[in-house]
């Protein structure tokens, strides 16, 4: 492969779409000057008084395109007629224009040997390039331009990830005020400690955010200036290559053009050896010297991207190593190291592979022939960009490695990794990490094979790489806050042996450049409605505090947290709100009433006792469902005993009764 002294990248930087311009000038001129010698072949089969006409055509559009041709079409400087005729594959051009002026007395034969010799192989080369656009194969600037489009598209994809990071970082900032203030004015209220739990729980999830956001930061100035300093340089320069071979090419036709003229036509030899001549002297690098020195524009690189922090809470700029958060943080650090180990070897092989392609490349001498180029350049090209691919993963993952090491050091917590595993959830099961409710078959959670604690999907990072040890707390709230129900263990045991894994992994196809850099999901929020079970409102509920939600008649609602003891659950409507509304308020869209917490509490209770005095207030009123056994169940309530016997199947608040 030719090397220039001046390279596109180094002189021209963030000019791609210049350039390529300046390149498709070029072809364009190839169909130009086929269509001059086709043009030239009939007339000279219709006299030599018709070559007049097609040498001046030839040289007004040529003037009108000149200015394209030598400095592209918007130069930044001044330039005149000495400059363009600088340009030796103008100079070339033009020759080739006298040279048809003076040719008038050409006749057949000649005609017909530029038909098949020169027309015919600059038409194949045109038709050539036409169908690599439409098939964005190399050796064109469409391919080129799709590998423009590629590094834009990630590079904005972590442009987007740093704003979607910022945004989930305020909206998490603004939350834990809102949370703080309602923990405040709920110190005398019922859902006081609920209120205490929500308000730690969102807080860490703030510290979370803000630690993905402070990474985004990093590896989006790491993809800024690698994209700046080496992919979009080395985009360039390939534009040059290309340019190079081309020209190289089409010279080298027009060369074998002339050659052919001269021997055929000994009356206008003098005149074929000057166009041969000038031919030969066209030289790509000084023309793209040239080219450089007329579109040199000031350019500096971004400003690196800096912490902003939230307009309605106060923080710096420091990564939080807070217990909860620094495990979150060790989590992906462990799978960072995890996914460079597996993208070395990936590196490796296509280095050596795009080596060797380039030496073949390397190796290739222009000619008026067609060859095997194309192919070898279409594989160099792909890659080539695979490997950019690879590496700007890489880049990516240092970064947030470094990242991540700079603020806990050599502190990397335990190294025994979970197994974790796509897995549906027929029943509820209680999450390892946060104790809520894991429910649904649509995947929302995960279990690892070999210790089988189930998580849910945003938890995974969260839960300490313990596998195996002995048991840690891992949840986020204090141990006064943590709920404490006997039948959660059997339920997530239950859960974890009828849980799906996902699907199984192909270990021997290479993995994508691509799937080393996935954006980590935000909040399982954004998906209500298909990651909560729906139910339905059966009865109207006013809200009477700021922690419960105003319910209407048969709407339609999501299950956020089942019932977990205290007899309320919380859900959420179409508009986005959420609260807490009794449990017997609600049932599952898929049967006649929402079944608390999971099968594992039917027929277990034998005897309960009233609490409080209750009474329906409509007789299909449904509340706490209890499968009633054989023998029946005794209630106690007002100083009486009774026994209802089977058959009857009586529903109570589950705040009202309590198992004897």
């Amino acid at each position: 492969m030719a090397e220039t002294t001046t390279s596109y990248g180094k002189t021209l930087p963030d000019q791609a779409d210049r350039i390529g311009t300046y390149f498709d000038t070029h072809l364009e001129l190839i169909g130009d000057v086929r269509e001059i010698y086709t043009a030239r072949a009939a007339l000279e089969r219709e006299y030599a008084t018709k070559l007049q006409t097609l040498a001046r055509k030839a040289a007004d559009k040529k003037a009108k395109m000149e200015q394209a041709i030598v400095l592209g079409t918007d130069p930044s400087r001044s330039f005149d007629a000495r400059t363009l005729k600088a340009n030796t594959l103008n100079a070339a051009y033009d020759e080739i224009i006298n040279s048809i002026a003076s040719t008038a007395e050409d006749h057949i034969n000649i005609a017909d040997s530029v038909t098949g010799q020169v027309v015919e192989v600059l038409r194949v080369l045109e038709r050539r390039n036409e169908e690599a656009k439409k098939k964005a194969r190399p050796y064109r600037i469409p391919f080129e331009v799709a590998h423009l489009q590629k590094l834009l598209a990630d590079r904005d994809r972590v442009y987007g990830d740093r704003l979607k990071s910022k945004t989930k970082y305020d909206e998490d900032c603004l939350e834990v005020e809102a949370f703080r203030q309602k923990q405040n004015r709920a110190s005398d209220d019922k859902h006081a400690d609920r209120a205490a739990k929500q308000a730690e729980q969102q807080r860490n999830d703030m510290l979370n955010s803000k630690n993905v956001y402070l990474i985004s930061i990093a590896i989006a100035n790491q993809v800024k200036h690698r994209f700046y300093s080496e992919d979009l340089p080395r985009l360039e320069d390939e534009y040059q290559r290309l340019q190079t071979r081309l020209i190289q090419r089409f010279a080298k036709i027009l060369e074998h053009c002339q050659t052919l003229q001269i021997q055929h036509l000994d009356t206008v030899k003098s005149r074929i050896q000057n166009v041969q001549a000038r031919l030969n002297a066209v030289d790509p690098v000084k023309d793209e010297e040239l080219f450089i020195n007329h579109n040199i524009r000031p350019f500096s690189e971004p400003l690196d991207w800096k912490f902003e922090p939230c307009a309605g809470h106060y923080d710096t700029d420091a990564m939080s190593v807070e217990p909860v958060p620094k495990v979150f943080i060790q989590n992906k650090l462990r799978r960072c190291k995890e996914k460079l180990q597996e993208l070395q070897p990936l590196i490796n092989a296509k280095k050596s592979e795009v080596g060797q392609l380039e030496r073949q490349v390397q190796g290739y001498q222009p000619d008026h022939q067609l060859g095997k180029i194309d192919d070898l350049v279409d594989s160099y090209l792909e890659a080539e960009h695979q490997l950019i691919y690879y590496l700007n993963s890489e880049h990516i993952l240092k970064a947030e490695k470094d990242t991540i090491v700079a603020t806990i050091g050599s502190d990397v917590g335990s190294q025994s990794p979970h197994q974790f595993k796509s897995s549906s959830f027929s029943i509820p099961t209680h999450c390892g990490y946060c104790k809520s409710s894991i429910w649904g078959l649509s995947k929302q959670g995960k279990t690892c094979k070999a210790c089988g604690v189930s998580v849910h999907t945003r938890c995974e990072l969260k839960i300490p790489a313990n596998c195996g040890q002995e048991d840690t707390p891992t949840s986020p709230s204090s141990s006064s806050l943590a709920r404490s129900n006997t039948a959660s263990t059997t339920r997530t045991t239950t859960s974890s042996h009828l849980s799906v894994p996902g699907g199984p992994t192909d270990a021997s196809r290479t993995p994508t450049p691509s799937s080393f850099v996935k954006s980590e999901p935000q909040s399982d929020e954004s998906s209500v409605s298909e990651s909560y079970p729906t139910v339905r409102a059966i009865f109207d509920f006013p809200a009477s505090s700021e922690f419960e939600l105003a319910i209407r008649e048969n709407e339609t609602l999501y299950m956020l947290e089942p019932d977990d003891g205290s007899g309320w659950v919380k859900v959420s409507n179409a508009r986005g709100e959420s609260g807490l509304v009794p449990a017997t308020y609600i049932e599952d869209t898929g049967s006649s009433a929402l079944e608390a917490q999971g099968p594992c509490e039917r027929s277990t209770i034998t005897r309960l006792k009233l609490q409080t005095n209750f009474r329906s207030q409509k007789a299909k009123f449904l509340s706490y469902r209890v499968e009633l056994p054989a023998v029946g169940i005794m209630l106690k309530g007002g100083g009486k005993d009774s026994t209802l016997k089977d058959g009857k199947r009586p529903t109570f608040l589950v705040t009202q009764v309590e198992s004897l």
